[in-house]
């Protein structure tokens, strides 16, 4: 699977976990150039509370596009620290 925003491919692997319809990535299949802290964070009730990306290509900026969770509940320990994508990045094979 390919995370691509502004036609640049900002995360790439073949193994992603599947959670509601979202790809997460691994955390070193992100291409972390491209990639900046947000102060945003969410949470979530069964899995936890998110933080967020916000990704940065020739000089513009997709403002909290990507999150993951740094620490999990037990029931989604499998993506913890995984990263997944919206805001206009398309995933795709």
């Amino acid at each position: 699977m390919k995370a691509v925003w502004k036609n640049t491919v900002v995360a790439e692997s073949n193994e992603t976990i599947v959670i509601e319809n979202n790809h997460y990535f691994p955390p070193n299949t992100i291409k972390k150039e491209f990639f900046k802290s947000s102060d945003t964070s969410t949470h979530c009730p069964w899995k936890g509370d998110a933080s967020y990306y916000s990704i940065e290509v020739d000089g513009q900026t997709n403002s909290d596009a990507a999150w993951y969770y740094p620490k999990t509940s037990h029931a989604a320990k499998s993506i913890e620290g995984y990263v997944a994508f919206w805001k206009g990045v398309e995933v795709t094979e």
